[in-house]
C-alpha cells in the first residue's frame, strides 16, 4: 500500500511546516508527499528543511485556486492510495498507520478530528481552544450537512477513474461534492479516532466563514447537482449546536496531547512552553 499525500498551499509556510513536522513524526511513512504551491511564496526553503521526506514540490506560476491545484496534485500521484490534507491542518503520530489498517476493509476512510484555534507566536502556533468533531456516518444525513473533513482522509487512487476529479464549479463545497460522489461507489468507513487537528477559528480566515453571495451560488450548484433541496448557509459553530447536529454526535478517541507542534522553522532560541 503506497500512500501519496496531496497538499495544496498558498502563503502559509509556518502552518505547512507544522504539517510536515507531523508527517515526519508518523509511525508509518508515506510513499510520497506532493505539495502544490498555488503561486505563493516559494516553498523550496521549507522543503530543504525536511529532506528526509519524499516531497515532490510543484510550484505553479499562476494562481489557479485550491480545487484546480488539488487536481494537479492528484494527476501527479504515483502511489495507489491518495491522502488529502489542507496546509494548515496536521496529524497525530499514528494517523497514517491507523488509516492504512482501516483501508484493508474499506475503499475510503476519513477520521474524526479536533477543531483547534491557534495563536501565532514567532514561528509556532499555540492552541487556544479545542473541541472534538465526531459524528456518526449516515449518508442521508450527509446530504443535509457534511461532517466529512478531507484532511487526513484516504482513498484508492482508482476512485478518480470512476468519478472524475474534484469539481471546481462548486468551489467551497468541492469536498462535500467529492464525498457524495465517492459514497455512491465506495465502501466508506469513518475512523472513530480524532487523529486530525483541524485548524478553524470563528474569527479566522477560513473560507467557510465568508458568507458571501458567491458562496451561496456555489451551494446552489451543489444542491442542484445532488438534488439536496434548498439548504441554508449558516454559521459553522452555530450549526453544530443545533439539536439535529447534537443527535449526530458520536464517541471518539482523543489522541492529541494539545501541545504546540515545533517545526524546523523555529529558531533554537525559541522555547515552547
Amino acid at each position: 500500500m503506497k500512500i501519496s499525500i496531496v497538499i495544496v498551499t498558498y502563503n502559509r509556510l509556518i502552518e505547512l511546516a507544522e504539517l510536515l513536522e507531523s508527517i515526519s513524526n508518523q509511525t508509518v511513512p508515506p510513499h510520497e508527499i506532493i505539495i502544490v504551491n498555488d503561486a505563493g511564496t516559494s516553498i523550496v526553503p521549507l522543503v530543504e528543511l525536511y529532506q528526509e521526506l519524499p516531497i515532490k514540490a510543484i510550484e505553479l506560476e499562476d494562481n489557479v485556486k485550491h480545487v484546480h491545484a488539488r487536481n494537479i496534485g492528484v494527476r501527479n500521484v504515483t502511489g495507489d492510495i491518495i491522502m488529502l490534507c489542507d496546509d494548515d491542518d496536521y496529524f497525530t503520530e499514528r494517523h497514517i498507520e491507523q488509516v492504512q489498517k482501516e483501508l484493508e476493509e474499506a475503499d475510503f476512510v476519513y477520521a474524526d478530528a479536533e477543531i483547534a484555534s491557534f495563536e501565532l507566536k514567532g514561528a509556532t502556533r499555540y492552541p487556544l481552544a479545542r473541541r472534538p468533531f465526531a459524528y456518526k456516518y449516515d449518508l442521508e444525513e450527509m446530504r443535509k450537512f457534511s461532517t466529512y473533513i478531507p484532511s487526513g482522509s484516504a482513498y484508492k487512487k482508482e476512485l478518480h477513474d470512476q468519478i472524475g476529479l474534484f469539481d471546481p464549479e462548486v468551489h467551497n463545497y468541492w469536498d462535500w461534492d467529492f464525498f457524495l460522489r465517492a459514497a455512491q461507489v465506495c465502501r466508506v468507513k469513518r475512523m472513530p479516532i480524532a487523529s486530525v487537528i483541524y485548524a478553524f477559528s470563528e474569527t479566522g480566515t477560513n473560507q467557510s466563514a465568508d458568507l458571501n453571495d458567491k458562496r451561496k451560488q456555489f451551494l446552489r450548484k451543489l444542491c442542484d447537482k445532488h438534488q439536496l433541496g434548498d439548504l441554508p448557509i449558516k454559521n459553522f459553530f452555530v450549526l453544530l449546536e443545533e439539536p439535529e447536529m447534537k443527535r449526530r454526535e458520536a464517541k471518539t478517541k482523543i489522541v492529541w496531547n494539545g501541545q504546540p507542534l515545533r517545526s524546523r522553522l523555529v529558531e533554537p532560541k525559541e522555547v515552547i512552553g
